[in-house]
């Protein structure tokens, strides 16, 4: 179908992963309010399509299932077919992986212009190689800024003035949230970026004893079971692991005066709903690059080791066992920081 209504249309892609495309979300919806007269196409997977709440009326989002119709060769010839038909005038690659450099190139071919994020490899190689004591991380730029940079190399520069995805009203939330309430999500996708459950159980303990009121966030399994424990036994503390839609959840982050999180997709769910959030870093640290939209430098927890970062965004295991980074991180640290921003 041939675009005829005389306004440029262009394709954002971004199809991975959660915290990644949250990150994309005060950009996007930025850039989108700017430039009002562009037709902007946002390419996910479907459940992170979810994501894009109160979006703005230039903004739609086409959903990719590359697990389901797109998967394999065959989808993603289709896909591009799909793609090809809407002719797009600009493509902003926020992934930068091999299957965007296929949609990159099929939109070259077609005669769009391309940018793609930088990702700074380079940067994250002298990051990750070790530092003597005392030797500071380099910090890398962060991601929000590397994504407005690929707007600006296509010619539109964005200055971000996001606030929340809830900018009309929050809606109603699944539970009852108490004021002066913090939120507590204990897991991130790799142990080494997980501060030890036991520990971050005493940090739940002490806030309760505190009068705070606790909300627990969490997955299904083995998630949800541990955290409805800690609801079983200790006081002032509900868990909504595992009960309710990501869009309950982020309606419940609004209402909360702080949410605790890891280096991990919380932190920049919070940042969606404008809640601050103090962050537990173990393997890598805020100069990765990683840290939520608005969310500051003064508010993240880590050890400071030599070793870290020993990675960019996680793996399963310690190069040099034991997981000090987090190990050597008292609970009261975690605790005090916490009672500070309140």
């Amino acid at each position: 179908m041939e675009n005829n209504s005389g306004k440029r249309n262009i394709l954002i892609i971004r199809l991975s992963a959660l915290g990644d495309v949250a990150m994309t979300i005060p950009v996007i919806y930025s850039f989108a309010r700017i430039y009002p007269s562009l037709r902007i196409t946002v390419l996910t997977r479907p459940f992170f399509a979810r994501l894009f709440i109160d979006r703005p009326g230039n903004v739609s989002v086409m959903e990719a299932d590359t697990k389901g119709e797109y998967r394999g060769i065959r989808g993603m010839a289709l896909l591009l077919r799909r793609l090809s038909g809407m002719h797009f005038d600009y493509v902003a690659d926020l992934h930068n992986v091999l299957r965007a450099w296929e949609i990159d190139l099929a939109m070259l071919l077609s005669g769009a212009k391309v940018a793609m994020v930088d990702k700074g490899r380079a940067g994250r190689r002298r990051l990750t190689s070790g530092r003597k004591a005392g030797e500071k991380p380099a910090a890398q730029q962060d991601y929000v800024s590397r994504y407005a940079d690929v707007f600006a190399r296509l010619g539109y520069p964005v200055k971000i003035s996001f606030r929340s995805v809830f900018e009309s009203r929050i809606p109603e939330p699944p539970v009852q949230v108490r004021p002066g309430s913090v939120g507590i999500a204990p897991f991130a996708r790799y142990a080494n970026k997980t501060y030890p459950p036991e520990k971050m159980e005493r940090v739940v303990r002490m806030l309760s004893a505190e009068g705070i009121p606790v909300y627990l966030f969490g997955g299904r399994g083995a998630e949800q079971e541990m955290l409805g424990r800690w609801e079983r036994t200790v006081p002032n503390c509900i868990s909504l692991a595992g009960k309710f839609a990501i869009e309950q959840e982020l309606a419940v982050i609004a209402r909360l005066r702080l949410m605790v999180t890891m280096d991990s997709a919380n932190q920049h769910l919070a940042s969606l709903v404008g809640t601050e959030a103090v962050t537990v870093w173990g393997s890598t640290v805020p100069e990765c690059g990683f840290l939520g939209y608005s969310q500051s430098y003064g508010d993240a927890v880590f050890a400071g080791l030599p070793c870290q970062p020993c990675t960019i965004a996680g793996s399963r295991k310690c190069r040099i066992g034991g997981m000090p980074c987090l190990n050597s991180i008292e609970p009261e640290t975690v605790a005090r920081k916490i009672m500070d921003r309140l």
